[in-house]
């Protein structure tokens, strides 16, 4: 039987990040949530040969570019 949950003090500016992802996905912020928690619970630990393989089809050939990809991740966020 489904639950309901509530999520008090959410501040504003994830809030509104909630919101422009959701609508990005083109869902409502309940929808959202509910993906986004789903994947959270879903998710698995890759294993050493996943993240080989990852890394080898992005064709990162020096520590340097995944430094970069890195920073660009953290920079975008």
């Amino acid at each position: 039987m489904p639950v309901n949950l509530s999520i008090k003090n959410v501040p504003d500016k994830l809030a509104k990040r909630l919101r422009r992802r959701a609508e990005l996905n083109h869902r409502s912020v309940q929808g959202e949530l509910l993906t986004i928690l789903g994947e959270a619970l879903d998710s698995r630990r890759l294993t050493v040969e996943e993240i080989r393989a990852h890394v080898a089809r992005l064709g990162l050939r020096t520590p340097d570019e995944g430094t970069a990809m890195i920073r660009a991740d953290r920079d975008a966020r």
